[in-house]
């Protein structure tokens, strides 16, 4: 039976109370949370939990220009890793298990030097957040997600995330899959889920339009059927977002009523359904 998350990013400008409360009634287990550790209260979030009986599945990090790990400014590199350490500290405050790192900022289509030293410069990044998180994040683990080609220039698919991990070299780390991005990267997306196995750690939905499941073409059947076959053992987490090449400027407008209770309902009860099938 799986675990189901939902990620507040859609509604980050919405009291976090009332997110959770949604979450809670629609029948969640855990919420992600949009990585900006300046708008929370750790102590309310911790309550607003408790009173939801909600866990925190995942940091949905926020990879700006400002926050590349790959920047040849290494004033730049420092603010990114300076960012992700504190995600991890949010991480710990929260109990999340998980945390998205991205080696180079969203958005970013081509290198601004070349590739190699940009993967070198990530690398280093992300081996020493890696190293921090080991020490001071409580027990989460570094998630790496491929976004599609228009989104990001580097790591677009799940056996590139696959491959980052090998290079980074630190236990602490794994995969995250999309399916969203996945549906327009991937040869197969049940193939890349079986292929990352044991090293995917968690997987946001959304569908082909990147709103909620059931609102779109894109088939979770076989993706349901795979996590099940992999013994997925994290949460599967609904991302949904405007379709808009500048989704966050559609958010800072706010999002109409029925990206609220009635996508959140549809999400998990789409979902469960297919999974109900599978037994």
């Amino acid at each position: 039976m799986f675990k189901y998350s939902f990620c507040n990013l859609v509604w980050y400008k919405e009291e976090l109370s009332k997110s959770m409360d949604r979450l809670a009634r629609f029948g969640y287990d855990a919420i992600d949370l949009y990585g900006e550790p300046s708008v929370y209260n750790y102590s309310s979030v911790r309550q607003n939990l408790k009173d939801n009986g909600l866990a925190v599945s995942s940091i949905c990090s926020l990879y700006s220009a400002e926050r590349d790990l790959a920047h040849p400014d290494i004033n730049v590199r420092k603010a990114g890793l300076n960012y992700v350490k504190s995600i991890v500290d949010m991480a710990a405050e929260v109990g999340a298990l998980t945390m998205g790192v991205a080696p180079t900022s969203c958005m970013k289509t081509a290198p601004l030097t070349n590739l190699e030293d940009e993967l070198k410069w990530a690398v280093e990044g992300i081996q020493e957040a890696a190293d921090y998180a080991k020490a001071n994040g409580d027990g989460v683990k570094i998630i790496f997600e491929p976004w599609n080609r228009y989104e990001h220039y580097w790591l677009n698919r799940i056996d590139q995330a696959l491959e980052l991990v090998k290079q980074v070299g630190r236990d602490n780390c794994g995969v995250m899959g999309d399916v969203f991005h996945m549906n327009i990267e991937e040869i197969s997306v049940d193939g890349a889920i079986r292929n990352a196995g044991e090293q995917l750690w968690n997987i946001h939905l959304a569908d082909s339009n990147r709103a909620a499941p059931g609102t779109g073409h894109f088939d979770f059947a076989p993706v349901m059927r795979a996590l099940k076959d992999i013994n997925y053992q994290g949460y599967v987490s609904y991302e949904i977002l405007p379709a808009s090449a500048d989704p966050f400027g559609i958010l800072e407008k706010g999002v109409g009523d029925e990206w609220m209770d009635q996508y959140a309902r549809q999400s998990i009860e789409h979902i469960k359904a297919i999974e109900k099938s599978l037994t």
